[in-house]
């Protein structure tokens, strides 16, 4: 028996190789000359970056972060986080309410005042429970806290109104910040956020490739790269896979390949089920890579909230990460920009993104532009799922549809959830139990 994965990216490879290990008989099938997917990294002129922007590894899953580990163990970097928000010209720590102490004193007490109101009003039963993205933070957090930073960051890489954005995602992955400790961070004693992401670990050579090459090792002579899925059909109990010159045949077919792009290649759905795989709202990413002669700040990675200094969203410290991953002298920054197809970052060119951050960069007091030595551009057209208020109705007909032709979906753009790596890992591991 015979089974054909769709998509060679984390969780594609990650499936093969437990399903390998079982015996199973397979083929993973990936569109592009390589494989890696959103895991992949690129080396040029002595710089790695990776291509679906700056990934760490961290997990609060124990199992989930010891396999990775163990891909990794003798090419490992381990690093504290020192990770900080640029607000007003300041570097907050954060995440931001654990910062509030680095604020203007008016904001910092802004925050702290209206979290405390908002806190005695929920407890109260005086604030109508949330129903959106944004009545949550507001809900959560206070007016300070989601008017500083919480919306407008949100709304900056999200590229959507988080008055239109579903609420049923955050819990678990937005923490509740505990009381004490915002009270804490604003009168000054220091508090930490986010705790399982305070130590992480890269790759020291290879950039985050090198963990999606060492989980591929054994299954690599399974891999077909350049075979883009165009057709799929049932025929005599079998699929029949096809790229428009080749065909696979396959008694199973699981998928990680993002839904719109397995959708669009099956004969004969519904157009209930079509319109509803249209409706799914995604963005795109550019990363734009900055390799310069000299240090950079010693941080792993900083939030731009503020529209005002630019499109990017997320500067990253690859150089930080690893020490390998820059010639000696010399750092790496990785800005990232979201963006949705057809907008205005969709329409620019390569050398107008990298003026627009090196503008950014140079208005923050982080590089010289004589300093620049290297630069490149990075797309990637799936980067985030986007939770808009119709997103639990579409994706449910389309995974129910999915279902009943006997199509399992496993991985961040398959299942459409918006998974971290140790996510789509989990996603691998439970759907393997099952």
């Amino acid at each position: 028996m015979k089974t054909a994965i769709l998509g060679g990216g984390l969780s594609g490879l990650t499936l093969a190789r437990l399903l390998y290990e079982r015996g199973t008989d397979l083929v993973v099938l990936e569109a592009e000359p390589v494989y890696g997917g959103l895991c992949r990294s690129r080396t040029r002129d002595g710089f790695t970056f990776d291509t679906g922007g700056s990934h760490i590894i961290f997990s609060r899953d124990t199992e989930v972060l010891s396999f990775m580990r163990e891909m990794i163990a003798d090419n490992m970097q381990e690093n504290a986080r020192n990770t900080k928000i640029f607000y007003k010209g300041r570097y907050v720590k954060y995440p931001f309410e654990n910062g509030l102490s680095d604020l203007p004193a008016e904001d910092r007490f802004f925050c702290i005042s209206e979290f405390v109101k908002t806190l005695v009003a929920v407890e109260k039963g005086e604030l109508p429970a949330p129903r959106t993205f944004r009545d949550w933070i507001y809900y959560t957090f206070g007016k300070g806290i989601a008017e500083c930073y919480m919306v407008p960051y949100n709304e900056k890489i999200w590229k959507y109104p988080t008055d239109n954005m579903s609420l049923h995602w955050v819990d678990g992955r937005i923490p509740r910040p505990p009381v004490d400790d915002v009270i804490k961070s604003a009168i000054g004693i220091p508090t930490e956020g986010y705790t399982h992401q305070s130590v992480f670990s890269y790759p020291l050579d290879g950039g985050i490739e090198a963990l999606v090459k060492a989980i591929a090792q054994p299954v690599e002579p399974c891999i077909r790269t350049g075979f883009r899925v165009r057709s799929i059909r049932k025929q005599g109990g079998r699929w029949l896979i096809r790229d428009g010159v080749q065909m696979i045949r396959a008694d199973r077919i699981i998928s990680t390949i993002p839904v719109q792009h397995l959708i669009a290649s099956l004969d004969d759905v519904p157009e209930k089920v079509r319109k509803a795989c249209n409706a799914l709202t995604y963005n795109s990413l550019v990363c734009v890579n900055i390799g310069i002669h000299g240090s950079v700040p010693d941080y792993s990675w900083l939030y731009i909230p503020d529209p005002a200094l630019g499109k990017t969203n997320r500067v990253s410290f690859p150089s930080q990460y690893s020490r390998h991953v820059a010639p000696a002298g010399c750092s790496a920054i990785l800005a990232e920009i979201t963006f949705q197809p057809g907008d205005p970052v969709d329409r620019m060119s390569d050398e107008e993104l990298v003026d627009e951050v090196t503008t950014t960069l140079t208005g923050m007091g982080l590089i010289a532009p004589d300093q620049v030595v290297f630069s490149s551009v990075e797309r990637q057209p799936f980067a985030y799922v986007v939770y808009d208020k119709q997103y639990q109705e579409n994706i449910a007909v389309v995974r129910d549809y999915c279902r009943k032709i006997g199509i399992p979906l496993v991985g961040r753009f398959s299942q459409f959830e918006y998974l971290n790596m140790d996510g789509c890992i989990r996603s691998v591991l439970d759907f393997v139990k099952t």
